[in-house]
């Protein structure tokens, strides 16, 4: 999970972009803190994945094989 400050500070850069512009400095800043934000989401949401198995009515697990492979993979250090 991303700090509050750096949440803070995605939305205050997002704010001044819409408003006043952002400097060149600023505007990488921004960027780098997208950057680090979606890679937290994806690797919190792959997480929660993994935690997810499908079952049908007829209580038969129906997981997709795609996620049983990445789960499998993700108890491996191998991968």
């Amino acid at each position: 999970m991303l700090s509050k400050e750096k949440l803070a500070r995605i939305n205050e850069l997002s704010k001044r972009a819409k408003t006043s512009g952002l400097t060149k400095q600023e505007e990488k800043e921004q960027q780098a803190l997208r950057k680090e934000y979606l890679q937290t989401f994806r690797a919190s949401f792959k997480n929660h994945l993994h935690s997810v198995t499908v079952v049908d009515e007829n209580g038969n697990d129906v997981t997709p094989d795609a996620l049983k492979e990445s789960k499998k993979n993700k108890n491996n250090p191998m991968h």
